[in-house]
């Protein structure tokens, strides 16, 4: 299975959890993880299952996973599996803007893509981080169970 992972990280808490996923998938499921603003989307062409992360601004992805996602071609994603992460705070306000994986994900189905998995948000203690303690290893076991259920 050819895995594509593109994320957008302002503090590096994004992309430490893009790269626990990673790290999670055999090698030889052969992985590739991107940057937002290095990813094509002509590298959609041979993969089996794409992942996008970005952090929680305003309830929304970061510019740079936006840019991504409206590079895609309508239908680009069909018969790939698509799945979703954000980084966020664990706080009120932040439930009332919601969050952005979800809207990540809405926007990876409309792209054709089908959900692979549901989409998850892994806490930061504040904005600028650190990730709360365990959530590196839970973003391993959420990646290992996408794969397994691919198989």
């Amino acid at each position: 299975m050819k895995v594509l992972i593109v994320y957008d990280s302002v503090y590096g808490n994004t992309e430490r959890i893009a790269r626990a996923i990673a790290g999670a998938i055999t090698p030889s499921d052969g992985v590739k993880v991107l940057r937002a603003g290095e990813a094509n989307p002509s590298e959609l062409e041979s993969i089996n299952l794409l992942i996008v992360g970005s952090p929680t601004h305003g309830g929304r992805p970061t510019p740079a996973i936006k840019e991504f996602l409206s590079k895609i071609p309508a239908n680009a994603l069909r018969n790939i599996g698509v799945t979703s992460f954000d980084t966020r705070i664990s706080m009120i306000l932040a439930k009332v803007f919601g969050y952005a994986a979800g809207r990540i994900a809405d926007s990876l189905k409309g792209k054709g893509g089908y959900l692979a998995a549901v989409p998850e948000g892994f806490i930061v203690e504040r904005n600028d981080g650190p990730l709360k303690q365990g959530e590196l290893e839970r973003a391993a076991g959420w990646a290992r169970g996408i794969v397994e259920s691919k198989k």
